[in-house]
Order: C-alpha cells, then structure tokens, then sequence
C-alpha cells in the first residue's frame, strides 16, 4: 500500500490545476501556488521543468503513486508496441483502484485505494486487496454485498461533479462495473489536460 504523505491538494496547489476537478480544490479559489511567495512564481518554466510536472501531474492524479512505482509502469509501457504515451495512460487506467475511482463506487482514487485495500471489492467473484491489481477486458468489478450499503458507496454514486467512462459498463443499482476496453488518452475524462508525451521526452532525457 501507498502511504500518503501530505494532503491530497496540495498537488493542485502546487500543480496550479484542479486535477480531480473537484468543488473543494483551493485552486478554485486561489490558482496561485502556496507559500508568502506563491503569486510571484511565474517564471517560464524550462524543457525540462514541463516535462517534470506534467510527469507530477499525471502521476498525481492516481493518488502520486511513488516513483519506483510509475518507473515500473512506464518501462512495461515502453516494452508494449505502439505508443508509449498511450500504453502508459492505458496501463494506469487498468489499476484496480482507478477502475474502482472510475465507477463512482467511491468519491476520490485515494478512497479507492483504501477501499480496495480494506477488502470491499470482487472481481469476477473473487476479492482482492491489491489496489495495483490490473484488471482485463472483460472483467467484471463488483462492491461486496454487505458493503454496498456504506455511506461512502452512497455518497460517492449521488456525486454529479463526475461521469462514469464509457469504456466501463456500470450498474449502480447492483454496485457492479465491467472494464469492457482498455482506453486511449482521449477516452480518459481527465479534469484537466494531461501529456503523457512530455513523461516520455522526461524519462528518454533522464
């Protein structure tokens, strides 16, 4: 399991974004970054300082997975043909946590990931614990019965502010989702742009 180590929007301070597209961000009250000397930082960024955050960004919002772990995620999207940017999204979307994030089972990817975490959530039947745990096509994620009735479930369906996909098939009223394709960069409803293409210039530079 991840550790969170600092508030979850922090990053959209620090990003200047609001990543989730959240209500709640700051960044929708102050687009500044923080610190006293937060509405000073405007400097051009560099090449490489683009690079660097759009890799932050894009790793963020999957609950800023550790280093170790993107590496990990981007060298198996290198070995896979096609595009590498493309193969990295798909990879990320496959994550059991982000499936569950993307189904509306509950209403933020670190509450997916606690949720998976904590044994609420079946595929194919089976429970898994294991919020990395990547999902096939064709597999179908499910809440466990006795735990479709919590407030977070709840609470997360009702939510307005997100869509489900529509490369998952969902039916809230038996707490189910099918992962019916692995999808591409556009398919993703990211709140905000994201440029896997930049992670890739990042990670063939350092």
């Amino acid at each position: 399991m991840t550790k969170r180590t600092s508030a979850k929007y922090k990053l959209d301070r620090r990003m200047g974004e609001n990543i989730w597209g959240r209500a709640k961000s700051p960044v929708n009250r102050r687009e500044y970054g923080p610190g006293q000397h937060g509405q000073r930082r405007k400097n051009k960024l560099s090449d490489f300082g683009t690079q660097l955050r759009a890799k932050q960004k894009l790793k963020g919002h999957y609950g800023d997975l550790t280093e170790k772990q993107f590496r990990r995620i981007y060298a198996e999207a290198e070995r896979i043909k096609g595009d590498t940017g493309e193969n990295l999204v798909g990879l990320l979307e496959r994550r059991l946590d982000a499936v569950v994030y993307r189904a509306k089972f509950v209403a933020t990817i670190w509450a997916a990931r606690q949720f998976v975490n904590h044994g609420h959530i079946q595929v194919n039947g089976q429970r898994v614990n294991i919020a990395s745990y990547r999902v096939k096509e064709g597999d179908v994620i499910s809440i466990r019965e006795r735990s479709r009735q919590l407030a977070i479930v709840l609470e997360a369906v009702s939510l307005t502010e997100r869509d489900v996909p529509d490369y998952l098939e969902c039916d809230h009223n038996k707490m189910t989702a099918t992962f019916v394709r692995t999808p591409s960069l556009g398919d993703i409803p990211y709140a905000v742009q994201m440029e896997p293409n930049l992670v890739v210039e990042f990670y063939a530079k350092n």
